[in-house]
C-alpha cells in the first residue's frame, strides 16, 4: 500500500531534505506540505498547502493520510523572543499532532533535540522535552521521536558557532562521546522515513548516534 505523507517544517534544513527524499520514494504516492508561502517546488506527487499556522481552520481539513512528519522549529534569533520561539516549536507542533491524531493519522515522526528534558533548567531543552512528553501522551499507533546531535548541511543562514564547532566536534567524537557526533541533514531525513517504513514498536525515542542506526535500516 502506498502512503500519503504530511510534512510541517518542509522549508527548513531537515524538512527540505525530507521532502526531496519522499518525492523520490516509491512507497509514498502523495507528499503534502504545509507552508507559509509558495516554495516554488513542482512535482506530480507534491500537494502544497499555503496556510496560517495560527489559524487551524486553514489547515485542519487537509491534514489527512498516513503519516505526519514534523521538522518544524525555529531559533531564538529568528523568532525574536522566547515566547515566539515557544509558539513555533511547542504550540504549532502540538496543535498539528493533536489534529493529526483526531483525523486518524496513525504515524507521527518528530525531530526533537539531543538532551531534550522537560525537567531541564535550560529553556530550549526544557521546551523540547515538554513537547516530546506531550506528543507521547497522544498515543499514536507508531511514534518516533528523533533527538539528533548537531546538524550539518547547507543552511541558507550560516551560523558562525557551527562553522567553528562542528569540525572540531566531528573529529573529537570519532574517538569518544560518539553519542554527540554531528549528523548530516539527509541522514536525519532518511531516518524519519525509515521510522515509518520499518517501524520499531519497542523504541519511541532515538537519541544521538542512535539516529544513524535508524537511517541505516
Amino acid at each position: 500500500m502506498k502512503l500519503t505523507a504530511n510534512v510541517v517544517g518542509a522549508t527548513g534544513l531537515i524538512g527540505n531534505q525530507l521532502v526531496r527524499l519522499l518525492l523520490k520514494n516509491e512507497k509514498f504516492e502523495k507528499v503534502r506540505i504545509f507552508v507559509r508561502r509558495d516554495t516554488g517546488i513542482q512535482h506530480p506527487k507534491l500537494d502544497q498547502q499555503i496556510i496560517d499556522f495560527r489559524n487551524k481552520k486553514t489547515w485542519k481539513d487537509q491534514l489527512t493520510g498516513d503519516v505526519l512528519f514534523s521538522a518544524l522549529g525555529t531559533t531564538l534569533k529568528q523568532a525574536g523572543s522566547k515566547e515566539k520561539e515557544y509558539e513555533v516549536d511547542f504550540m504549532f507542533n502540538l496543535n498539528f499532532a493533536k489534529t493529526a491524531k483526531e483525523n486518524g493519522i496513525s504515524n507521527y515522526v518528530l525531530v526533537s533535540s539531543i538532551g531534550a528534558d522537560s525537567k531541564s533548567r535550560i529553556f530550549y531543552t526544557q521546551m523540547k522535552g515538554e513537547l516530546d512528553d506531550a506528543i507521547a501522551h497522544l498515543e499514536f499507533k507508531n511514534l518516533a521521536i528523533l533527538r539528533p546531535s548537531s546538524l550539518t548541511g547547507d543552511r541558507e543562514e550560516k551560523r558562525m558557532m557551527e562553522v567553528i564547532s562542528i569540525p572540531v566536534a566531528t573529529f573529537l567524537t570519532k574517538f569518544f562521546m560518539k553519542k554527540y557526533r554531528p549528523i548530516k541533514d539527509e541522514i536525519v531525513a532518511q531516518a524519519m522515513i525509515n521510522a515509518v517504513i520499518h517501524p520499531n514498536p519497542e523504541i519511541t525515542i532515538w537519541e544521538g548516534d542512535e539516529v544513524f542506526k535508524l537511517a541505516e535500516n
